[in-house]
């Protein structure tokens, strides 16, 4: 029989957050307890540990809804729900833990709660009676819920901040796109456009988990982070047109490394520049950098990855690709004579919109 492979503590802390979100039966339950000043301490996991760590109480077997929820938490002792907590299999259980599993809790029904989620490995959603609050315990992990509009507010800040950061974002690579068809760009450039990037995707994590517990009240903000991280995703090419090859290390290799970069070392170029391949001293790059070509030939929206990728392979870099004649093109798989055109006509205007735009400002 195969072994049943524990969650990690993030992807529990995930499931728990999405069973106890706005729209769900058991949060819905959970305000109405709340609302009523009342307690509650609900178990969500494996049955059978469960009531192996439970004594007395009652068993139900029924499905959960939000009354009955509401209705079994008035009695004291804890509700018992399966895996995917959409049953309530027992009510009113008396809780024995390992009283030597440490807590730093101080309430009696905390207390329990914290213990149980380390010694099981389930969820345990404990709701305040004095403090109406609602804390997640998971494997190891606490979370503390915070209100609809806590978490709104927070969003909203985060999303502010992330909009800066597209804008400064848009500034980089403009720039870089422009010194790319000048073929003047420098490993400062490259770094520069890296860290913007790195910094506004960060940001992006942050929000996720505002959306994910926000559940179905989340919608409007999730909607407004996916059309933000639009230009993070594309510019993350960045990295897959100038990573140093020789240093052997792969494009997937190169943004783990940019990925690893702390918070206070993303502020240095220099680390970017090392992870990418180059060394931590920028000054020693006294040359020009070509790009590949990755990120160029997607803004213009004509190619699909698999021709893009048979460019760059077949011509090396963006320059080779601009300067070759449209009879070189068409021998590429996948590109035709109508194709090849379009390539040469596109990079053309997207160069002459730089142009134009750099003369606007």
């Amino acid at each position: 029989m195969a072994k049943r492979v524990r969650k990690t503590n993030k992807a529990a802390l995930r499931d728990a957050l999405v069973m106890v979100s706005p729209g769900n039966e058991l949060r819905e339950a959970i305000a109405a307890i709340i609302q009523s000043h009342n307690g509650a301490l609900i178990c969500i996991g494996d049955v059978k540990r469960l009531a192996e760590t439970s004594e007395a109480g009652v068993e139900i077997d029924a499905e959960v809804t939000p009354q009955l929820l509401y209705e079994l938490a008035k009695m004291d002792g804890a509700i018992i729900l399966n895996n995917e907590g959409t049953r309530i299999v027992y009510a009113n259980r008396f809780i024995k833990t390992d009283a030597s599993i440490p807590t730093d809790e101080t309430g009696t029904r905390h207390r329990a709660a914290e213990r149980l989620a380390k010694q099981t490995g389930c969820i345990v959603v404990a709701v305040s009676e004095r403090r109406s609050t609602v804390t997640l315990y998971v494997h190891d992990a606490k979370h503390v819920l915070d209100s609809i509009s806590t978490l709104l507010n927070k969003s909203m800040q985060a999303l502010n901040t992330l909009e800066k950061y597209v804008r400064a974002l848009d500034q980089a690579t403009t720039d870089l796109s422009t010194r790319e068809f000048e073929d003047v760009v420098t490993i400062f450039d490259v770094c520069k456009a890296v860290q913007r990037c790195e910094m506004g995707t960060r940001i992006a994590r942050e929000i996720e988990p505002y959306i994910l517990e926000l559940g179905s009240e989340g919608r409007l903000v999730d909607m407004q982070l996916k059309e933000l991280l639009i230009p993070f995703e594309e510019s993350q090419l960045v990295v897959k047109d100038y990573y140093r090859e020789k240093s052997g290390i792969r494009y997937e290799q190169a943004l783990e490394r940019v990925a690893e970069i702390t918070a206070q070392e993303l502020l240095e170029l220099s680390n970017i520049s090392n992870a990418l391949g180059y060394g931590a001293n920028l000054k020693s790059i006294d040359t020009y950098l070509s790009p590949r070509g990755y990120r160029v030939l997607t803004q213009t929206r004509r190619l699909t990855p698999q021709i893009i990728e048979n460019l760059v392979q077949k011509f090396g870099s963006l320059q080779q690709i601009m300067r070759a004649p449209k009879e070189e093109l068409c021998t590429v798989d996948g590109i035709g004579e109508v194709l090849a055109e379009r390539i040469r006509l596109s990079l053309n205007s997207l160069r002459n919109q730089l142009a134009m735009d750099r003369v606007r400002r």
